[in-house]
């Protein structure tokens, strides 16, 4: 435990209740007090509503489908549904390689239009809620593309293939989201405008892939990914500079999820979805396989650790839209944490507007066209073409970019 951070609050536990099932994610409305869950067994989603003290189960998606039983890797991650919240109403949609369905307190019901895809699909809300994302498309190319359903006339488009989730900026007005690749992973931005996602050119690349959806802080002044697929690494990004702040690697690489709970039981792992922002400016809450929630303060590196789920491990962590935290253990407890009310405020527009005015549009995206950083150093158009030595030091990606260009 690191010595006392400048805030000072106190962890209140709210509510808890036993969901008699271990739940791998959380995901929360950004508005209403609902909260989605991935359940360990099987591929369903169940969503609970919190307050007034209270945790209670409303709905579940799949909740009788076959569990994965001895399903690992590519076949356990085919099978796992994706899930968006709407912005505003009590909407939660699911996805997956073959249909696609919306639950509300009402019940669940399927959503037509979408043709299936033989790889597992990512969902997503547009910002103003009218269009839904998916990702990849079907077809030949569609590991390439992404289509947009508005929701109003049924009708598609197709948009820009993406991967791991569409996170929206607190101040609105900017999404990201990720493009991955084995040896590199691009943090692409777009304006939340048009029914489809348009890329900037001023870009994040990180090393390798298998990475988990990012994470803005409350006041939209620094941004979080955890991945990869090779390391249990966590990293923190300036915004809108993309100055990387803080690198570092939560305790040995592991599996990882889609793979058995019992297998990192075992292991002691790390969860995948255990890094959040809560609503305090700067400050980044990490989940343990000890049962603590750990506060990070960014720019002190000051750390100060809060031990909840006593004897079990943290398998999931996610903010509410009030503010709070959610926390999911291995023993099937699920807490909601009061962690302070300091920074719910708006987030101030300023830094998506300067983030605008220093890119524009991409026409393509590839790497060699665009303007790149990967938090420490920069690449114009043009740059990779000539990259013909490395070090130890620098990322897989630009090591294998460098072998490529000495052959040619």
């Amino acid at each position: 435990m690191g010595p006392p951070h400048r805030y000072g609050v106190p962890v209140e536990v709210l509510a808890r209740i036993h969901c008699g099932a271990t739940v791998q994610r959380l995901l929360c409305h950004p508005r209403l007090p609902l909260v989605a869950g991935w359940d360990a067994d099987r591929p369903a989603i169940r969503i609970w509503k919190y307050g007034d003290g209270q945790l209670r189960e409303c709905g579940a998606v799949g909740a009788g489908s076959a569990v994965y039983g001895d399903d690992i890797g590519y076949e356990r991650t085919k099978r796992t549904p994706s899930a968006a919240w709407h912005p505003g109403e009590a909407l939660l949609v699911v996805a997956d390689a073959e249909s696609v369905a919306r639950w509300t307190p009402s019940g669940t019901s399927p959503i037509d239009g979408v043709a299936p895809t033989e790889y597992q699909r990512e969902v997503a809300f547009s910002p103003d809620g009218r269009t839904i994302w998916l990702s990849p498309a079907d077809g030949e190319d569609g590991w390439e593309q992404s289509v947009a359903l508005d929701l109003a006339s049924g009708t598609t488009s197709i948009g820009p293939g993406w991967d791991t989730g569409v996170v929206a900026h607190p101040a609105g007005g900017l999404v990201c989201t990720l493009q991955s690749d084995q040896a590199a992973t691009l943090v692409l931005f777009s304006e939340d405008t048009g029914p489809v996602l348009r890329p900037l050119r001023r870009a994040l690349v990180l090393d390798c892939d298998g990475y988990e959806a990012p994470t803005f802080s409350s006041d939209g002044r620094h941004l979080a990914v955890r991945g990869n697929a090779y390391d249990n690494s966590l990293e923190v990004f300036e915004f809108p500079s993309l100055r990387r702040v803080l690198g570092m690697t939560l305790g040995e690489p592991s599996p990882g999820y889609p793979y058995p709970q019992e297998w990192l039981d075992e292991m002691d792992a790390w969860s995948r979805h255990n890094v959040v922002f809560g609503p305090l400016p700067g400050v980044l809450w990490i989940g343990t396989p000890e049962g603590a929630v750990v506060e990070l303060e960014i720019d002190g590196k000051r750390v100060t650790e809060h031990e909840v789920l006593p004897g079990a491990a943290v398998t999931a962590l996610a903010a509410t839209a009030a503010g709070d935290l959610v926390v999911a253990g291995n023993d099937g407890m699920l807490l909601l944490l009061s962690v302070g009310r300091i920074g719910t405020e708006e987030a101030p527009r300023a830094a998506v507007t300067e983030f605008l005015a220093a890119t524009s549009e991409a026409s393509v995206v590839d790497m060699d066209q665009l303007d790149l950083t990967d938090g420490t150093r920069t690449w114009q158009p043009g740059d990779l073409e000539v990259v013909s030595e490395d070090s130890g030091a620098d990322p897989s990606w630009v090591r294998i970019r460098a072998a490529m260009n000495r052959l040619t």
